[in-house]
């Protein structure tokens, strides 16, 4: 892939950016990631039991991670800065020890790509902006970004509100802007690897199916309910202002939301409900912790793209990356034997 520009950008053999997943990416992830050539990346609350809004907190934290990922590979990796609305200066803390840390990638997310850019390029880091609109990757393609990575409707995350597929989504941004795309939403597989480079997207950002994989520091409970889903096995919420929409695998939980919709609740009691368990004595959890890092994905908020049933075994970071280079040769050679093109064509 020597004339990839997603992997000439970030000095990677393949295009396979891990997504960055709030509470579980940990630096052995991002470093396994990283050493199988692809680009790993450390979420922003890792290290956390649950959410805090004290800088120093999370700042140290996420030094503790980065430096991890650091005695376990040289190669480059990233770190999400999600720009802040709700606690700034945690967000602020993070980018300062990014750069102290000599981080060479950064993934930025949930706000404007003015607020950070300048300031991470100027520290010598490559940027990724996560956007989910043509007009958010215009804007930063402006800002001065590096690549952009487009979150489609299928997948986890924060997917804008626009509800826009994948498979939609991203030749339109690629379209508008020159700079490369990195497809995301419901990518797991070859098919979809191959499917993602066709649609004109340089390179994939891929989560769910790292969930699943051994390094990563998913809860075993909601990794066996991942590769037990079937079908249509998730569900998309509107997280409110700020957040867009979230994916998340079926369960009790998501069905008390469903019939909580169903009653026309307010947007903030609706937020409170998708953030917030309350169990019979009373006590308040915050449901994406409840369940990815203490096992209970009956009452937790398990973030899931529609590519979790395509997910049959844990494997290794190595194992996922491998996989998808090897069965993407597969793939291409079934295109070239199907893919019939008029004589004057070919």
């Amino acid at each position: 892939m020597s004339e990839n520009r997603i992997c000439k950008l970030f000095g990677i053999q393949y295009p396979i950016v891990q997504a960055a997943m709030a509470w579980v990416s940990v630096g052995e992830l991002a470093a396994a990631v990283s050493n199988a050539g692809g680009l790993g990346t450390i979420g922003p609350n890792v290290g956390l039991s649950g959410p805090s809004y004290d800088a120093n907190v999370i700042g140290d934290k996420l030094r503790e991670q980065i430096r991890k990922a650091k005695s376990l590979t040289s190669k480059p990796f990233a770190v999400n800065f999600p720009v802040g609305r709700v606690g700034k200066d945690a967000c602020d803390r993070r980018v300062e020890i990014g750069i102290e840390e000599g981080v060479r990638v950064a993934v930025v997310s949930l706000g404007s790509p003015e607020e950070y850019t300048k300031r991470l390029k100027g520290a010598g880091m490559k940027v990724i902006h996560a956007v989910s609109s043509p007009e958010q990757a215009q804007k930063a393609e402006a800002a001065g970004v590096d690549a952009v990575v487009v979150e489609g409707y299928d997948g986890a995350g924060h997917s804008g509100f626009d509800k826009l597929s994948t498979f939609a989504l991203v030749p339109t941004v690629v379209d508008s802007v020159k700079i490369p795309v990195l497809a995301a939403g419901g990518i797991v597989e070859a098919r979809g690897f191959v499917a993602a480079l066709a649609l004109g997207a340089e390179g994939i950002y891929m989560g769910t199916r790292f969930l699943v994989s051994k390094e990563c520091g998913t809860h075993p409970a909601v990794k066996a309910a991942i590769i037990q889903g079937t079908g249509a096995c998730t569900v998309s919420f509107n997280q409110g202002p700020g957040r867009g929409m979230s994916r998340l695998l079926k369960n009790d939980f998501t069905k008390e939301c469903e019939e909580l919709i169903a009653k026309n609740p307010s947007q903030e009691d609706l937020t409170k409900f998708l953030m917030r368990y309350t169990d019979s004595a009373g006590n308040k959890t915050h449901r994406p912790t409840l369940a990815f890092l203490h096992g209970d994905v009956q009452h937790g908020s398990i973030s899931c793209g529609v590519g979790a049933p395509l997910i049959k075994a844990e494997l290794s970071a190595a194992e996922i990356i491998q996989q998808i280079v090897r069965e993407s040769e597969t793939v291409m050679r079934r295109l070239e034997r199907t893919l019939v093109l008029p004589t004057a064509a070919r």
